[in-house]
């Protein structure tokens, strides 16, 4: 990394870079302008308010707007929030690969021997690393409730194991290190919300955005005592990984691109007050000078056209003087402008080499620069759709679906409200000519007019309008209907009541929230694809980079996402792993079965945490050896002398149950012996070996 330009210098001779970052963002903005007109339309839907460009009859006097939008959305949220922390952690697990490198898929423990190796090895010491172990790998982490039987540094070898050998999974080991690391640091840093707040935007705007991870300092509390045992407070900092959601609004992207990895560069705009300017400078390689030249010439902060809608308040904007924008850019520079500002890594590069860059400025400032800090370089910003569309990085959300339902449900319900005024009033129809000039035609009970003419009961005629609100209430069923098609969300599953057709049974009703599924499902696993696995993978790399305290997290390593693995109900899911669980009881294909990780998905199924609950191999097999010396040995009677030599009673029921193919007991009938009847008739029972009868026995030769 460089050290922190000098803003002087940076003024001067960085005006290109800085001309550069701005042009850039302006071609960003003008290229997502359309996109903001469809984000704000979604939010007035959301939020239940008229555009401006709505057009009314001068005959409309009802202006409700029925808030059908804002249901569907927030249905869809709660569902895939479920859905997603259904097991109460963070929907990301690390696993080996299929053919790990580096690192020995399995390893198994060989009889104890009373030479010990050395402990083991690192690269380079000339030492010999043991299958299956890594860089500076503890002493007996890996064997569990075993070390106390094989002793430290026991000999391994490769493969799987014998029967009757303890068997370890060392590149499984290093996954679930790394596993928990990462889950402690998602933890830490109140990934949840951040989630939680990235598929709201999602479902509401189309696109649901996180930054990150990015270094994070954080504060660890500790207490310990000193010399005299005295209790003291030590807190000392400590570098973790932090995620940070970010609105659409606040970021400018390639307006080329399709996808983050095709973006030249993404730029994030930043509204800040001088409290947040001044803490920049705290920050790593941020130029106080800079700062300090951008606080005093005062806010430069310009609010954009939609900034009003989305606060609530046309009234009374900000002023610009009292807020600062900052643009953070990330993204590639041709060398020639690294160079301008003194970035050491572009000194030796041609001039149309591209450089990965960081940079942030403010007006004509330069704040920070610096060369990409991750490795591999990566833009740290993931962006997820609701809906993908093809051709933009912009996604598709439930508001923009429904656009045309929605304001058919409004057009319909206003036209059924103003006409329900006007078929519950009469509207009168007065002869004037039969009445005295001069009256007011107001009328009140007690009323009197003047008639001056004409038959009784002609000169006031009350007329009542007929009520169309029963079409226009139709119709607004149909679009409400229409609604449920175009989001894939049943008005059921938000608490609709009085559900008619195939939603009246239960099998119909299952059908309804399957389909609904189908929907889900596909929202979640763009979330698996342009969220989760992004996020998880620059986790794993931020860790490999930046993480010196745990260095027995390395192997071959790759991220799985669980979103899409949580979509089936609960319940199916539990009933299929307890129905593969009673097929696995089979002997002969029991082997063949990862045992404990079908148990810990069974837990899952019913919330219940597996660690807690289920033993890994190594204590399994600690368990199942003091079950067995704590079964009692059953003792055949012996027989008289004389008595035939035939199966005990109690071996009966053992040899029949073993009948089955492949061990599985069967349950055998019941017999009569004296062959005249009972529940079998004329079967008797079967000869054993041994018995009389059995014609496998040898002939008897007497002596």
């Amino acid at each position: 990394m460089s050290d922190p330009i000098d803003a002087k210098e940076a003024l001067s001779k960085g005006s290109g870079l800085v001309g550069l970052i701005q042009e850039r963002m302006r071609s960003a903005e003008d290229g997502r302008q359309t996109h903001e007109e469809r984000w704000l339309k979604a939010y007035k839907n959301f939020r239940g308010i008229y555009d401006t460009t709505s057009q009314y009859t001068s005959t409309e006097k009802s202006k409700v707007f029925i808030k059908i939008t804002k249901t569907k959305v927030l249905a869809a949220y709660g569902q895939i929030v479920d859905i997603l922390f259904a097991n109460k952690k963070f929907p990301i697990t690390v696993e080996p690969t299929p053919v790990p490198e580096g690192i020995a898929e399995f390893a198994h423990l060989k009889t104890p021997v009373d030479e010990i190796v050395d402990s083991y090895g690192f690269e380079g010491d000339g030492k010999q690393l043991n299958p299956g172990a890594t860089k500076a790998t503890a002493d007996l982490d890996f064997l569990g409730s075993l070390s106390g039987r094989y002793g430290p540094n026991p000999p391994l070898a490769e493969g799987p194991a014998k029967v009757g050998e303890p068997q370890i999974s060392p590149a499984k080991q290093a996954a679930l290190r790394m596993e928990k690391i990462m889950h402690d640091q998602l933890t830490d840093t109140n990934a949840v919300n951040v989630l939680r707040h990235t598929i709201f935007e999602s479902a509401l705007l189309g696109t649901g955005i996180i930054k990150g991870p990015f270094n994070f300092g954080k504060t660890i509390h500790k207490w310990e005592k000193d010399e005299s045992g005295a209790r003291v407070y030590a807190p000392y900092p400590k570098l973790v990984p932090r995620l940070e959601a970010v609105s659409c609004w606040d970021v400018y992207s390639d307006p080329s691109a399709t996808t983050v990895e095709d973006c030249d560069y993404v730029i994030q705009r930043h509204k800040m007050n001088r409290s947040q300017l001044r803490n920049l400078m705290n920050m790593p390689m941020f130029d106080p000078e800079a700062i300090r030249e951008v606080i005093a010439g005062g806010g430069n902060y310009a609010e954009k056209y939609f900034e009003d809608t989305i606060r609530d308040d046309e009234t009374h904007p900000y002023a610009d003087s009292e807020r600062y924008e900052v643009l953070e850019y990330w993204g590639n520079v041709d060398a020639t402008f690294a160079k301008e500002i003194g970035l050491e890594e572009a000194k030796d590069m041609d001039d149309l080499d591209e450089v990965q860059v960081n940079i942030w400025i403010s007006g004509n400032q330069v704040l920070r620069a610096c060369v990409n800090p991750f490795t591999p370089a990566r833009t740290p910003y993931s962006m997820f759709p609701y809906e993908i569309n093809p051709y933009q990085i912009w996604g598709v959300g439930i508001p923009e679906n429904m656009e045309d339902a929605q304001m058919l449900m409004n057009g319909h319900i206003r036209m059924a409200i103003d006409n329900l005024a006007l078929a519950g009033n009469l509207v009168f129809d007065v002869d004037e000519t039969s009445l005295v000039p001069g009256q007011n035609y107001d009328i009140f009970p007690g009323k009197v007019f003047r008639r001056q003419s004409g038959v009784t009961g002609t000169a006031i005629n009350g007329i009542k309008f007929p009520s169309t609100a029963g079409e226009n209430i139709q119709m607004y069923d149909k679009a409400r209907q229409l609604a449920d098609e175009e989001t894939g969300i049943p008005s059921i599953m938000h608490g609709q009541t009085g559900v008619t057709g195939t939603g009246r049974t239960a099998a119909g009703l299952s059908m309804l929230l399957g389909s609904s599924g189908l929907s889900i499902k596909t929202v979640i696993k763009n979330l698996d694809d342009y969220l989760l696995k992004p996020i998880g993978e620059a986790l794993f790399q931020w860790n490999m980079q930046f993480n010196e305290d745990n260095p027995d997290i390395e192997g071959d390593l790759e991220i799985k996402p669980k979103g899409a693995a949580s979509v089936m109900q609960k319940e199916v899911r539990s009933q299929r792993l307890t129905a593969l669980l009673q097929t696995v009881a089979n002997p002969m294909l029991a082997p063949f079965i990862k045992i404990p990780n079908l148990l810990k998905e069974l837990a899952i199924s019913q919330d219940i945490d597996p660690d807690s609950l289920v033993n890994d191999v190594n204590e399994a097999q600690i368990y199942a050896e003091i079950l067995k010396g704590m079964q009692p040995d059953v003792q055949q009677p012996q027989q008289p002398e004389g008595a035939p030599q035939g199966p005990s009673p109690t071996s009966q029921p053992r040899q029949a149950g073993m009948a089955g193919a492949g061990g599985v007991p069967q349950q055998s009938p019941q017999a009569d012996p004296s062959g005249s009847g009972g529940s079998t008739i004329g079967t008797g029972s079967v000869p054993a070996a041994g018995e009389s009868g059995f014609t496998g026995n040898a002939p008897q030769v007497e002596g």
